[in-house]
C-alpha cells in the first residue's frame, strides 16, 4: 500500500492555537487546503529524507505557525486618502504579516457615516486579499453630536461603530448609542479619553515627563472614561469594546467588569506593551 500524500507539510514550528490549546513544536500536514492532521514528527531533524509522504515541505523551525490573524483596528484611508492607503493595498500589508482578516476604521475623509460610504467600502473589499469587516461612524462627520443612522450602517454590512480617534465625550450620546446598537445587535468600540485631561499632553504623565519638561497625559485621563463606559454598558445591556488599552487601572476595570457580566471587550496595541 502506497503511503498517503499530502499537498503541503509545515514542519518544525511552534503551533499555537488558543482555542484548542495548542502550544507546542510539531508538523502540520495539508491536503486539499485542509488541516489533515498534526504530529511530532521532527521532519526538518530526519533532513527531509525521501520517507516523508509530502510534495512540499515548509522549514517553520523558529518560527510561529498560527491560524489567520485578526486586526481589530486598521487605518485603510480610502475612501479620501487614496494617496496613503488603499482598501487594496492594506489587504496586501494584512496578508504579508499572516492577517487574513481585518477591522477598517470609519476615520476616512469623508468618514464611514453613511450608507452609502459602507456600500463603498464592501465593494472595494472585493479586491482585497483577504477579508474586510467595515465598521461605521458612531456620530455624523465623527463629531460626537448627532448619531448616525446605525439600522442602515447594519443593512449595508457594517459589523460595529465607532468613532475611533474621537472620543464620545458626551455621556448622553454614549447612552444612546449603546441604547440603539442593543437592539441592533453591535457593539460599539470605544476610544477612551478625557480630553480635557490629556489637554495638550505629548507623552505618559510621570517622572520621565517633568524630567524632560514634556506636559504628560495622565492615566486617569483614560480610566475615567474607561469607567464611564463600564456603567453605561451595565445600565444599557449594551455591548462596548474599549479600543487600544494602555494603562493597568483600566486593566483591572475591564476585569472587574467582565466578573460581573457586562458586555465589555478590549484590545492592547503591540507598541503600548512592547515599546517600553
Amino acid at each position: 500500500m502506497s503511503k498517503e500524500k499530502y499537498d503541503l507539510i509545515i514542519a518544525g514550528g511552534k503551533l499555537i492555537d488558543p482555542e484548542k490549546g495548542l502550544n507546542k513544536i510539531a508538523d502540520l500536514y495539508i491536503k486539499s487546503k485542509k488541516i489533515s492532521k498534526i504530529e511530532t514528527k521532527n521532519l526538518i531533524d530526519q533532513k527531509k529524507s525521501k520517507s516523508s509522504k509530502g510534495d512540499r515541505i515548509i522549514d517553520a523551525s523558529g518560527k510561529i505557525v498560527t491560524p489567520g490573524l485578526i486586526d481589530m483596528h486598521t487605518h485603510l484611508r480610502e475612501p479620501g486618502r487614496e494617496d496613503e492607503e488603499t482598501i487594496y493595498t492594506g489587504s496586501q500589508a494584512a496578508v504579508a504579516g499572516g492577517f487574513t482578516s481585518i477591522c477598517c476604521m470609519p476615520n476616512t475623509e469623508p468618514p464611514i457615516d453613511d450608507q452609502e460610504s459602507v456600500n463603498f467600502v464592501n465593494q472595494q473589499a472585493k479586491k482585497a486579499l483577504c477579508k474586510i469587516f467595515c465598521i461605521g461612524a458612531v456620530t455624523k462627520g465623527l463629531k460626537g453630536e448627532e448619531l448616525t443612522e446605525m439600522a442602515d450602517l447594519k443593512d449595508a454590512g457594517a459589523v460595529a461603530v465607532t468613532d475611533d480617534g474621537m472620543p464620545i465625550s458626551s455621556s448622553r450620546i454614549m447612552r444612546n448609542a449603546l441604547d440603539y446598537t442593543k437592539m441592533l445587535n453591535l457593539p460599539v468600540i470605544s476610544h477612551c479619553e478625557d480630553l480635557d485631561l490629556s489637554s495638550d499632553g505629548v507623552m505618559n504623565e510621570g517622572y520621565v515627563s517633568t524630567l524632560l519638561g514634556l506636559p504628560g497625559i495622565p492615566s486617569l485621563a483614560e480610566e475615567v472614561m474607561v469607567s464611564r463606559d463600564i456603567e453605561l454598558a451595565e445600565y444599557t445591556g449594551g455591548r462596548v469594546h474599549i479600543a487600544h488599552v494602555s494603562t493597568r487601572g483600566s486593566v483591572e476595570l475591564i476585569r472587574a467588569a467582565k466578573k460581573k457580566g457586562i458586555k465589555i471587550t478590549c484590545e492592547a496595541t503591540p507598541h503600548h506593551f512592547s515599546l517600553t
